[in-house]
Formats: structure tokens, sequence, C-alpha cells
């Protein structure tokens, strides 16, 4: 009866661990990590209890020689599984703190954070070793991070033969100006990068000689002086002046592709909008009625409720309401897109409402959606070549000739508002992005993807003919200079007219497989031109090209937050730099914010209004 009470007392203790008190070793492969079935019979080194005296046929830990010996014992709980995986804990206070800094760069905390009542007694509830961080302490720390990531990103661009460069002026709501600059390149595994190089002030007035003596500080502060490809920036007239004084720096020491011509990179989506708002300005009168009825109905619930009702009597979805941000020509495009769908319900909610007065009549209506038309391609082309995490350069032409294009078709619209409304834009499209069609066409020629073919496809639709076989053989010229200046070329021009507007790469795609190609004598420029495009799309690895070309981007950055616009210059540097080089250290991307619309959702149940 002895041995049998003590034989339950150790199953019992085999289903409610204790390991403060059981010591137990596993031997190696008996408990397999992060399984969650029980694995019955398998060996432990344990010793049986000293009163089991009993010989070893009966279940007793002794030999029959009287010798203690290895006991199988049956697991019944779930708690072995994952006993075998313990291992010895170790609290690291520095690499809590470290942690910690870089919590509060890359989520923009404030530093008294880290003094919350309730954050330190949740920490403690996580570990009895924690020990509370003063704000003084966490951004030291954090100043710490920062100078740990620069001398990183400096020995990094150490590596890199070229880099582009994308800048911008910001102010903050106390009125204080920073330029931002942003390095783009690609590194040695052929990936993408994009850091924050400087967020400094920039005192007044912003001429282009302070803007340009800017710049020159942050180049030579990175040792990155002889290694910038390209600088992209809006189209301010203090830019324009701060590019060309540098760009006259760079002759003097013949650091210049293409004699310069590559150097001034225009913003594609500063550009687009631009020229959309240009556009607009045929149905701006429109566009406000429509915002002030948007405005109107949103400021009440029940006024939703009226307008949700009237939707619902006429079967049209109840979804939402988005008003606009007046300088985002794509939160209008948004807006109107939206509102069409509700086109019906304005003039009957008047009759509801009678002190609603922006009516909009059915002509109105039918501007809006042909306006809406053009704008639908280039809220497409903006998308695809307004990304920062992908390669965009080799992206610029296939896309933006299709602007091209759609103004010349509406060129000749039966509407004079159209007429008018494309007229205009064509205008500002041929000022701003006649110097980066090169640009953008030796970076589509060096996409194995297109090569000459898309620029025999594109400029032939865009160009008349005499115009495009001189466009096209400058095109071929500038690509030998960038690339093998010794060689020759010749190249046939392949390409047929299209009169239906769809999506660009679509279009090519369907031109390669129907075009005959003629392959003229072969020299080294053209083994690459003249071989199959690969129109299936890129490898997991992305397309492989020339990496000067790859790392173009489009300019902008971030308004700093106003609880630290009131801090001094070095610290919003330092918390603006280091929260892009944290992200970058754990691989987070930046989730975009996007445009700040108000978009109202219509009430799915409401009341009957009379």
């Amino acid at each position: 009866m002895e041995n049998t009470s003590q034989s339950m007392e150790l199953e019992d203790i085999e289903v409610d661990v204790d390991y403060d008190i059981l010591t137990v070793i596993p031997t190696p492969g008996s408990v397999e990590s992060g399984s969650t079935e029980n694995t019955p019979n398998q060996p432990v080194n344990t010793v049986s209890p000293a009163g089991a005296t009993a010989g070893a046929g009966d279940g007793s830990g002794l030999s029959e020689n009287g010798q203690y010996q290895k006991k199988e014992w049956q697991k019944t709980s779930k708690v072995w599984n994952d006993f075998g995986s313990l291992t010895t804990f170790c609290y690291k206070e520095s690499r809590v703190r470290e942690l910690a800094a870089h919590m509060v760069l890359l989520h923009e905390y404030p530093f008294n954070m880290m003094e919350h009542e309730l954050f330190n007694k949740f920490m403690r509830a996580c570990t009895p070793h924690w020990k509370k961080i003063s704000h003084a302490t966490i951004r030291n720390d954090c100043i710490t991070t920062y100078q740990n990531e620069k001398r990183k990103l400096r020995t990094l661009l150490k590596l890199v033969d070229k880099v582009n460069i994308t800048t911008d002026m910001w102010t903050s709501c106390q009125r204080v100006s920073y330029i931002v600059v942003t390095c783009h390149f690609v590194d040695s595994t052929w990936c993408l990068q994009k850091r924050i190089l400087n967020f400094c002030n920039v005192p007044p007035p912003h001429s282009g000689v302070v803007i340009a003596d800017a710049l020159r500080n942050c180049f030579s502060d990175w040792g990155i002086e002889d290694k910038i490809h390209t600088i992209t920036v809006d189209n301010a007239s203090a830019n324009d002046s701060a590019i060309r004084i540098i760009k006259d720096d760079f002759e003097l020491k013949n650091a210049l592709s293409v004699g310069g011509r590559l150097f001034h990179v225009r913003c594609c989506a500063h550009i687009t909008n631009l020229l959309v708002q240009s556009g607009l300005v045929e149905i701006r009168g429109i566009i406000d009625d429509v915002r002030q009825g948007i405005k109107y109905i949103v400021a009440s619930k029940s006024r939703l409720n009226v307008f949700s009702e009237i939707a619902k009597r006429l079967h049209l979805p109840c979804k939402k309401l988005i008003l606009d941000v007046p300088i985002r020509w794509n939160s209008t495009y948004l807006m109107l897109d939206t509102v069409i769908k509700y086109k019906e319900v304005f003039p009957r909610y008047h009759r509801v409402e009678q002190a609603f007065q922006w009516v909009v009549t059915p002509e109105q209506w039918e501007m809006v959606g042909n306006v809406n038309q053009v704008l639908s391609i280039f809220n497409d082309v903006t998308n695809v070549v307004s990304g920062s995490e992908y390669p965009t350069a080799n992206l610029y032409f296939p896309e933006v000739w299709r602007m091209k294009e759609v103004l010349m078709i509406k060129c000749d619209d039966r509407n004079e508002y159209m007429r008018s409304m494309a007229s205009t834009m064509i205008d500002k499209f041929d000022k701003y992005w006649g110097d980066s069609n090169l640009l953008m066409s030796i970076a589509a020629v060096l996409d194995p993807r297109y090569k000459m073919k898309l620029i025999n496809f594109c400029f032939l639709i865009i160009y008349p003919l005499t115009e495009a076989c001189s466009h096209i053989k400058n095109v071929l010229q500038e690509t030998v200079q960038v690339n093998v200046p010794s060689c020759s070329f010749s190249s046939a021009i392949v390409g047929d007219v299209v009169s239906k507007i769809s999506e660009g790469r679509s279009r090519f795609a369907d031109h390669i497989r129907s075009s005959d190609i003629i392959r003229p004598i072969k020299t080294d420029l053209d083994v690459y031109l003249e071989d199959d495009v690969y129109i299936c799309g890129k490898n997991e690895n992305g397309v492989y090209m020339e990496t000067d070309f790859n790392a173009l981007a489009c300019a902008g950055g971030r308004v700093i937050e106003p609880h630290r616009a009131s801090l001094s210059a070095d610290t919003v540097q330092m918390l603006l730099c280091g929260s892009d080089w944290v992200r970058a250290l754990h691989g987070i991307k930046r989730k975009s914010a996007g445009d700040k619309l108000v978009e109202v959702e219509l009430p799915t149940t409401t009341t009957s209004t009379t």
C-alpha cells in the first residue's frame, strides 16, 4: 500500500508540474519544440523514490540486483510539451533601453511617455526587473541611437557609386523652415534603399543661393559630393536657381552624366498636380458647388439620414460621401468619382430640404463625368510612379505617355470646355516634361521588358512622324553615351499607332506580341536592345537595370508634428532622421498617411422623414 500510495503521488506530480520543486532533465529529442500533442512513453531521466523497494517487475525503480535504474514515466499533461524548450531567462537592461529608444523614435512618442505611471505598472507586470526610465535618459538614448545609425549609414554610402537626391522645403506651425534631403540608392544586393539624410533648419530668405549652400553642406557632411547622379525637386523658382548653382559646381569637376541633361529632375507627382489644377479651372464653379453641398449634408446627422433615405428609395448603394482637400487634385477626383453616383439624389434632397441651394444640373454632371474620365488616367499614373519602396524610373515613360495621348485626343473633343482644358494641360505638359523625356526614355530602354521597342511604340503615337524619328535617334545616342561611349548603334524604327486608350503597359505587351521586329547588324548595344523583351513581369529580385536610374523617386517629405515643432532644430533632425533609420533597421515600412480626406459613411438604417 505504501508503494502504491507513493506511485500515485508521483503521478499527481507529473500532471501538475511545479518547476521550482521537481527538477527533470528530458533526454535530447524527447520533447518536440512547439508540439501540442502528448507523446507518451518517452524516457525521462529521473530517479525512483527511496520508498520504492519492490522489484523491477512490479513497477518500482529498482532492478533485481537492488540498483536504481531509469524509469519511463508516462506524461499525461500538455505542460510537458513546452518543458523541453525552456531556457534560462536573462534580463539585459542595456538592450531594453536600446529598444525603448527605438520605440520612441519610430512611433514618435514624447520623451515623458516613459514616465507615465500606467506604462511603468504595465512593464513591472511584465518583468520585476524593470527600472523606470526618465525622460532625460530616453532622450540621451535616442541621441546615442541616432549617432550609431548615422555611422552605419555613412559606412553604407561609402560602398555606393551613385546616389539620387530628392529635396523639399517644409514649414512648421511655428513658422520655422526646414529642408529635407532624402537619398535613394541601390545597394550591393540590388535592393532599393531610401534614407533621410538631413532635416535641418534653413533660415530665410529661401533663395537659390541659400538652398544650394544647405545642399552642399549636406553632401559634404555625408561624403557623397562626388556621387550625386540626379536631384529631384519641385518647380519652385528658388529650387531651379539652386540646381543651376550646384550643376555649375559639378560641371567643373566633370561629374555630370550626359552633359548634365539628366541632373535636374522634376517631381512627377508635383507636375501632375500642376497639370490637373490648371485643367480643373474649366469646372471650378461646379466643383465648388459639389464641395459646399457635401459640407452642408455631412454637417448634421439628420441631413445624412434624409440623404441616405432618398438614396435607398432610388436603390443606390448607401456607402459614403468624400470631402476633398482642395489643393490635392486626386482627392478632388475621389470626391467627384464618389458623388456622381448620387447625382439623382441631390435634386430630390433639395425638394425636401429647401435650405440646400447647391444643386448641380444634369448638364453639369455630364461635364463632371467627362472630366473624371481624364482624371482617372492621371490618378492611375500617379499611383504607379509615386511609390518610394520600389524602383519607379523605368515606370515613368510607359505611364506618362498615356497622359500625353489622352490630352492630344481631348484637344479634338466635341465639347469646347474639354478642348480648352486639354489645351491648357498639354502646354504645361510640354513645358515641364520636355527635358524629362530623355531621362524617362533612357530608364525605359534599360529595363529589359521595354528597351527601344517601347520608345518606338510610344513616340510614334504622341509625336508626328518626323519629330518621333528625331526623338528616337536622340534617345539612342544618349543611351550610348550613358553606357558605352565608344559604341556605335543601328536600330530599326518599329511601331504602329493604336487609337484606343488603355493601360499603357498592357497595350505595349499587345504590340510586342503582334509586331514583326526587323533585326539589323548587331553591335554591343544592339545585342541588348534587340534581344527579346520580357513582358511577363520581373523576377523576385526585381528588374536588373542600370542602378543610376533605378533609384529615382518623387520629391517630397513630411510636415513635422505640432508637438515637436517647438523643439530645437538639432533635436528635430535627430527625431526625424532617427525614426527613418530605425524603421529601415527593423524593416518596418511607413504606412502612407495619404490625403486627410473627410469620409462620411451614410447611415444604413434611417427614420422616415416627412
